[in-house]
């Protein structure tokens, strides 16, 4: 019986993991249809229930956490059983003022089938609202008016808010180009929902109960004896951790003046001084250049233009492009552009691409082709949306040579587009007094006519103290830097020969943690600026993600150190080098370059506390398990210190999944509330799963007896890392999905 379970439940790994590459390759059409809604698909998860359950009477299991949760997942799988085969999924289209009855169902081999609702909808009116003098849409709300018989109703849909009629939820898809027409979703799910919420309900309250139960397991391995006593350690980490002349520019003060400016920056008003830092960062990977700042690089490309593109300050990736063009590290501007002719070097390259070449020399041109556009529109002033209109209570931000909106006086037309003339003239003759002053003019006007859409003081003040130092990049090297010296200080006090100093001991430790706790702090405020600035909760990004990440395993290092007093010195310093060399390799890879740090504002969908909720708790469990993979691999080079590890990890192993469960089905609560389908077989959702399923079987011990070995136990800690690895890392930047944010 056991056999059979088990090979049920890898058959099922197996499938789901191989199911995600084919929709890389064949698509997601025929994934759903083929794999997910096959029957023999169905038929593998009821020959699992059925067997499990047989197996837990045979054991004639009776802990109540262990017979929830069972039940709890099997609720869960009827419940989608259930949706799979009697819900009713479709689409309206509805011009303003038009009425129907009719819906677009499920596709057939004849097209789209038309179904009949119970009662007739009419879209009245349809509208965006966007973020205060920004593009950015903050919501899209279709006002509807259902007849049934003689009894009107009238709703509204809008992004995460339903409208539900009859046992029939309306969900705002998608809306017309001209904003003359809404797309609405229909879900007709009466039996598959309740049931599914049921065991989402069962689950949270075992999973919870799991942690809490005096007589369950993690209640005892925080009694064990093992944790008291004294271990050895031996591991070896190894982490590998031009002349120019100078260009005009304006003096620092100025240029710090000329950042306090707002500009619309990423579909957001901020100060032009982020602006500046991000502008400096594409073109040289950091946010300042040399000895200039952040703004005197931005101002000596608007006003001198050509002295810049003769520095060599494109950071240029890519040893197949350096090598077509003979760079080393750094480019100047000019070096893609024909001397002569002005023809553009990379213009070849793009067209071979856009034809469908893919190759390493045509990504990388590609990258380089961005960078280049940035300066190119900057000198142009069309990303200097400096200038707010606000008419008829709606605010825009336009450069000064872009088409001025409609309702604009003609005396503020006049002042932007002379106002860089002004500006360039004084530049030109050194004239810092009157810049100054035309940037106060400019200063008031923004004031004058930006309505509400200026950031308030304590935004700016965050953000300007957010922009002055590199947080994350400071913290990753302080991290990782403490990491080494305190297994190097391990490794020594270990082996030396004279008896222990303690006190000299103590005193380390101390200045240990309390670098610990400032460094936590620290990329707190940082998380917390980021919070101000955003006004939501800061996880909408990998970048988001990895800081929490590092900022949830410092503080599991500082609960585990102040909680657990009776932990041996060898044991509890241990952890912490672990915990700074983990935080401090997830502040690291927030730094890759796929990693976007700019803030901005989240998409409509994403503007949810379901969401924050959801992000949040699966991060804990992501900063849990690294922590349970580091473990791991200490307890594989340490024989002797095995058992002791092993402990650690299953203490760290059980508020994961917890947290790791509660997550997964947050996020489907979520997906149930803003589109109508609590699981669609994403590959983000699909790898979550099986990183679920693979960690779980390590709480198996009775059932696999050999997970009670510390080998086979780190063993498997490490192997099951590689799911984490690529749910986080693979979905995103290679199989992608509606989850990837690379």
């Amino acid at each position: 019986m056991r056999k059979i379970v088990s090979i049920l439940y890898i058959a099922i790994i197996i499938v789901l993991a191989s199911a995600t590459f084919i929709e890389h390759s064949q698509g997601r059409e025929y994934v759903l249809t083929n794999v997910y809604g096959a029957w023999w698909f169905s038929l593998l998860w009821a020959l699992l229930v059925a067997f499990g359950i047989a197996w837990i009477v045979k054991r004639r299991v009776k802990r109540w956490a262990t017979l929830l949760i069972h039940a709890s997942l099997v609720c869960i799988l009827a419940g989608a059983l259930l949706t799979h085969y009697f819900s009713r999924q479709g689409m309206i289209h509805l011009r303003i003022g038009e009425t129907t009855n009719q819906y677009y169902g499920e596709a057939t081999e004849n097209g789209m089938r038309m179904e009949t609702l119970p009662f007739s909808v009419k879209l009245e009116k349809f509208d965006i609202t966007y973020h205060e003098g920004t593009e950015a849409a903050n919501n899209y709300i279709s006002h509807l008016l259902v007849t049934d018989g003689d009894q009107q109703t009238r709703g509204t849909v809008s992004m995460n808010s339903i409208f539900s009629y009859r046992g029939i939820r309306i969900y705002q898809s998608a809306f017309d180009d001209d904003r003359g027409g809404s797309i609405l979703s229909i879900n007709d799910d009466p039996w598959g929902i309740p049931v599914t919420y049921v065991g989402y309900a069962l689950l949270f309250f075992s999973l919870i109960w799991m942690l809490i139960d005096p007589k369950g397991t993690f209640r005892k391995l925080l009694r064990s004896p093992l944790l008291k006593r004294t271990m050895m350690l031996i591991a070896v980490f190894s982490i590998t951790i031009p002349s120019l002349h100078a260009q005009p520019t304006l003096p620092k003060d100025v240029a710090r003046d000329f950042g306090k400016l707002i500009i619309l920056h990423n579909d957001r008003t901020c100060p032009v001084q982020t602006f500046a830092i991000d502008f400096t960062k594409k073109l040289y990977g950091k946010g300042h250049y040399k000895d200039f700042t952040a703004e005197q690089v931005l101002l000596g490309f608007i006003f001198w233009g050509d002295e810049w593109s003769k520095e060599p300050i494109i950071k240029v990736k890519g040893s197949n492009i350096k090598s077509l063009f003979g760079i080393e590290k750094y480019a100047t501007v000019n070096t893609f552009f024909e001397a002569y002719t002005g023809n553009y070097k990379l213009g070849k390259y793009l067209q071979e691409y856009y034809n469908g070449n893919h190759d390493d020399l045509h990504k990388q041109a590609l990258q380089l082709d961005d960078k280049l556009i940035l300066v190119m529109e900057l000198r142009r002033g069309t990303l200097l949306r400096l200038f707010p209109n606000t008419y008829d209570g709606i605010t825009k931000w336009v450069s000064p040579t872009e088409k001025m909106p409609n309702g604009m006086s003609t005396e503020n037309a006049t002042f932007i587009s002379s106002a860089f003339d002004r500006l360039y003239q004084d530049t030109q003759s050194k004239n810092v007094v009157h810049f100054t002053s035309v940037l106060n003019e400019i200063k008031a006007f923004q004031q004058e006519n930006a309505g509400t859409s200026i950031p308030g003081n304590t935004k700016l003040q965050a953000e300007y103290i957010y922009n002055k130092v590199s947080y994350a990049t400071i913290l990753f090297m302080v991290n990782l830097t403490m990491g080494i010296l305190c297994l190097i200080y391990l490794i020594y006090r270990m082996t030396r020969k004279n008896p222990a100093d303690n006190r000299k001991d103590k005193c380390i430790k101390t200045l240990i943690i309390c670098i610990m706790t400032l460094s936590f702090l620290t990329l707190t405020f940082c998380i917390a600026l980021r919070w101000i600035i955003k006004s939501t909760l800061p996880m909408s990004n990998g970048y988001e993600t990895m800081l929490f990440i590092a900022w949830f395993v410092m503080l599991t290092a500082l609960l585990v150190h102040f909680r657990f007093k009776n932990l041996s010195d060898t044991l509890s310093s241990l952890f912490i080098t672990s915990c700074f060399l983990s935080s401090g390799f997830f502040l690291l890879v927030s730094h890759i370059n796929q990693m976007d740090p700019n803030i901005t504002h989240l998409m409509p969908v994403l503007n949810s506390p379901l969401l924050s909720l959801h992000v949040s708790v699966i991060m804990m469990s992501y900063a849990l398990l690294s922590l349970t993979f580091i473990c791991g691999i200490m307890g594989l080079i340490m024989k002797k210190s095995a058992d002791q590890l092993a402990v650690l990890s299953r203490i760290m192993l059980y508020p994961a999944m917890t947290t790791m469960g509660l997550g997964i089905f947050i996020g489907a609560i979520w997906a149930n509330v803003s589109w109508g389908q609590y699981w669609q077989w994403d590959p983000k959702e699909t790898w979550a799963l099986i990183t679920f399923m693979v960690y779980a079987i390590a709480l198996h011990t009775q059932s696999l007896p050999a997970f009670n070995r510390a080998k086979v136990f780190h063993a498997f800690m490490v192997l099951a890392f590689l799911t984490i690895l690529m749910t986080y890392f693979g979905v995103n930047y290679f199989l992608g999905g509606m989850h990837s944010y690379a």
